[in-house]
């Protein structure tokens, strides 16, 4: 396979996460979006830096502290919208207007 078909499918995963995140109104949902453009993101991190051959691995150290950002969000982003659906009995995120005036 050729960079610009890698590239292509990071480029996908990252444009259907971003669409995910602008469209959906449930809160699981926008997480699950986030972490699928955080894939495409990881996805074109590995491909440029396989295609560079950089001695460092740059591309495949910073995927790696992506990986760790994603887990650690869904960990706080599962927590906070549990804790939301308890007091709301909902995790439609138009509903939640808790920080307003």
């Amino acid at each position: 396979m050729t960079v610009v078909q890698f590239v292509l499918v990071g480029m996908a995963f990252f444009s259907i996460g971003l669409y995910g995140v602008l469209s959906r109104k449930n809160a699981v949902l926008i997480l699950a979006s986030v972490e699928l453009m955080l894939a495409g993101v990881n996805i074109n991190m590995v491909t440029f830096d396989t295609y560079l051959q950089d001695q460092l691995h740059a591309g495949q150290i910073f995927s790696l502290f992506i990986i760790a950002l994603a887990a650690a969000e869904v960990g706080i982003g599962i927590a906070i919208i549990l804790l939301i659906f308890r007091n709301l009995q909902t995790a439609d995120v138009d509903s939640l207007d808790l920080m307003k005036d």
